[in-house]
């Protein structure tokens, strides 16, 4: 637990700023909806805002358990040290083609395709209690070398990101289907709310 004297690296304030934005940002886009609403597909193969925040679960979910588990590792290793901390040519091209709006899409696999109709009372606490999670992983992180802290990545194989590179993918993420789920809210057939209506 950090002091209050003691300041997160610039990297990771930025981390934990994003993080802390993206909670606040799918509060405001699911508020007022209706579990109807939350799981309307805009087409048969389309997700709904529902299977978006619940597939970023089921990623944050397995990402929190392999960030912890690195984290648990390096302990006993002293890899710490002090940035600037970059991304490299990998990270950055990850970053640039994860950020929304999507330049290229991807098909989720199969361990993480989100179950239909789950409610919101379930997905959405879920949601913030990972981004808290995250939160505290990015102080838990403050004095690691983020670039020699190497963590699986859950769905990519074999391929192993720095801690660096994976706390920005995983926000990289989480605003690319925010912002899908936002694309499903803004559709013409979204169902109205009863006060629309009745308006």
């Amino acid at each position: 637990m950090l002091t209050p004297e003691t300041k997160l690296a610039p990297e990771l304030a930025a981390l934990d700023g994003q993080f802390a934005a993206i909670k606040a940002d799918a509060a405001e886009l699911v508020a007022g909806l209706k579990e109807s609403q939350f799981n309307w597909r805009p087409a048969p193969h389309r997700w709904s805002m529902a299977e978006c925040l619940l597939h970023l679960n089921i990623v944050g979910d397995r990402y929190v358990h392999a960030i912890e588990k690195a984290l648990d590792e390096v302990k006993s290793r002293g890899l710490t040290g002090q940035g600037p901390f970059g991304y490299g040519f990998l990270g950055k091209w990850l970053l640039a083609n994860t950020e929304p709006p999507p330049k290229r899409t991807f098909r989720a696999p199969r361990s993480f395709t989100p179950a239909y109709g789950q409610p919101l009372t379930a997905v959405m606490p879920t949601f913030f209690h990972l981004q808290d999670q995250l939160m505290l992983q990015v102080e838990q992180s403050n004095g690691l070398h983020l670039e020699k802290v190497k963590v699986p990545a859950p769905g990519m194989g074999p391929i192993r990101l720095n801690l660096h590179i994976s706390f920005a993918w995983i926000a990289a993420h989480e605003r690319r289907h925010l912002w899908q789920a936002r694309q499903v809210r803004q559709d013409a057939g979204f169902p109205a709310t009863d006060a629309a209506r009745a308006g």
